[in-house]
């Protein structure tokens, strides 16, 4: 996907989680490219500093930090790294997730369950409660579900299920923050997009073209689709839809 033309983020601050690969590191180019400053977080500082160098080199403006979501104290230092580094959050992507084991949810280990549970979903209520307060009338909140969010099922039901609570969270900040504070929460859930963390799904050429078949229009999703609609749910193009899902895949069923 080209660079695009217009400008709708200018001057504007932007937090994504888990942005050194795959879907977060497409929203965090096309945030940027959209004039938007950006900082980069995942696990590993090494992978940060490359990342940043990295999309330094393309002109954009970013910075980064390390932070696993899981720990609160890190989660703390990303939302003070961007003030003392920008002075301001106006837009917070929160796309960490997890999916350690596969198999029926009442089979599961409890150690994985909770680990989902963790990552997928309380980490994204600690990171909006931290963020908030920081956030600007006009900020925009996005949280990062999936399209199974509308259809659990095997043999990744239980990550589904932590994905359909983020739909849940996004109603029910959407209520919260909307009326009083002006802030916009919305839930973008992608299809299959061939990343590492989805190469299950196209395990085999046979899978892969499988999935394909499942879609409307003959092909997978790739970062730059799903960075497109995050970027749109940010600006102000989006000013007055909040508490919704926008489902990106391709047409595969997701619901009515």
């Amino acid at each position: 996907m080209s660079a695009p033309r217009c400008r709708r983020l200018e001057g504007k601050v932007a937090v994504v989680t888990a942005s050194t690969a795959g879907i977060g590191l497409g929203i965090v180019r096309r945030l940027a490219q959209e004039g938007a400053r950006v900082v980069v977080s995942s696990r590993k500082a090494a992978t940060v500093e490359e990342t940043v160098a990295a999309l330094r080199r393309e002109g954009l403006e970013v910075a980064g930090t390390a932070c696993h979501v899981g720990d609160k104290a890190a989660l703390q230092r990303l939302i003070q790294f961007t003030l003392d580094t920008y002075g301001k959050i106006d837009i917070l992507v929160s796309n960490a997730a997890v999916n350690p084991a596969a198999g029926p949810i009442l089979s599961m280990e409890d150690s994985a369950i909770q680990k989902i549970v963790d990552i997928n979903i309380v980490s994204a209520v600690l990171l909006a409660k931290l963020a908030v307060p920081h956030m600007p009338s006009g900020g925009s909140i996005v949280f990062v579900s999936s399209y199974t969010a509308f259809n659990p099922s095997p043999p990744i039901a239980m990550y589904a299920v932590s994905k359909t609570a983020l739909l849940g969270l996004t109603k029910a900040l959407a209520e919260e923050l909307g009326p009083q504070q002006g802030i916009r929460v919305n839930c973008l859930a992608p299809g299959i997009v061939p990343t590492k963390f989805a190469s299950a799904l196209v395990a085999s050429l046979e899978l892969e073209e499988l999935n394909k078949s499942r879609t409307l229009l003959g092909r997978l999703g790739t970062p730059g689709d799903m960075a497109a609609a995050v970027a749109f749910l940010a600006s102000e193009d989006a000013a007055y839809i909040t508490g919704e899902a926008l489902v990106v895949a391709g047409g595969m069923q997701s619901r009515l």
